[in-house]
């Protein structure tokens, strides 16, 4: 199983991976942290996105995710990272280290970090 980050999800919907993504993906199960449906909902609101939740298309993608909802855990992990970022990217590197699901990002600062499990 892989855990998407936000920008990582939009571009698998846009179909714009890079192929190293791409592959990474094939075969695998995937999972987003809650707050990633938040965040699409905010980039849609302040029009830094195009994109209609309520497609069949996107809803039917949607179902092929496992939604991991935020938790106890992952909210007191969030706050021990070994990086600063904003408060939905700290759930999403929280989530993956303690469900130990490995992160797709493309994001500098968690990338930093030597707690976050990461895809590539």
């Amino acid at each position: 199983m892989l855990n998407l980050d936000t920008h990582i999800l939009i571009l698998l919907l846009a179909g714009e991976l890079n192929p190293a993504e791409y592959r990474c993906l094939v075969n695998q199960k995937l999972a987003i942290s809650d707050i990633v449906l938040w965040e699409l909902s905010k980039l849609i609101e302040m029009r830094r996105l195009v994109l209609d939740l309520d497609s069949p298309v996107f809803r039917s993608f949607l179902r092929t995710l496992t939604v991991i909802p935020i938790t106890l855990e992952i909210a007191r992990q969030s706050t021990q990272l070994d990086f600063s970022s904003d408060p939905a990217d700290e759930i999403i590197a929280a989530t993956s280290i303690v469900e130990n699901i490995p992160l797709l990002t493309r994001d500098q600062r968690i990338r930093k970090s030597r707690l976050v499990p990461f895809a590539l």
